[in-house]
């Protein structure tokens, strides 16, 4: 494994193990709402319908930035459990490699329990988010350079 890999799985063990200090899944959902209330500042300029992510119930917005060597990912939600879901992907994939967003799967969905808790609305845009990235990432890969919108 090489390391750039290494750090997306430690980010994910980490995830794991903080999850793995909550009770019970009114914790979590709590949790999960506090990451995305301290998601970046995602300004009102770029939620645009190119920017806009196609799955979601909720509102959600992605713009890439960078290229094959890093990779900045910025997102945000009309709502704040997708938000803080939004939150532990970018905290997985953004300012990595186009190769190591490629190879790292998200496991930390499944240990964490994502996987038997979210309604299934929430389970497919989380799929669409995470769908979305590695689309980016393989467009990066491929060579193409993303400059964020003007704010």
């Amino acid at each position: 494994m090489n390391a750039q890999l290494a750090s997306a799985v430690s980010v994910q063990s980490e995830i794991v193990e903080e999850f793995s200090f909550l009770g019970d899944w009114t914790e979590r959902y709590q949790y999960l709402i506090d990451l995305g209330r301290k998601l970046a500042t995602f300004p009102e300029a770029w939620r645009t319908e190119p920017n806009r992510l196609v799955g979601c119930q909720s509102q959600v917005w992605i713009v890439p930035e960078g290229d094959a060597e890093r990779l900045v990912l910025h997102a945000t939600s009309d709502s704040t459990i997708v938000s803080g879901l939004i939150a532990l992907a970018l905290r997985v994939y953004s300012g990595r490699t186009a190769q190591e967003i490629l190879a790292a799967e998200p496991k930390y969905i499944e240990a964490i329990g994502l996987k038997t808790h979210l309604s299934p609305t929430r389970s497919n845009g989380l799929a669409a988010l995470l769908r979305k990235i590695k689309e980016y990432a393989a467009r990066a890969d491929a060579g193409e350079r993303f400059e964020a919108p003007a704010a």
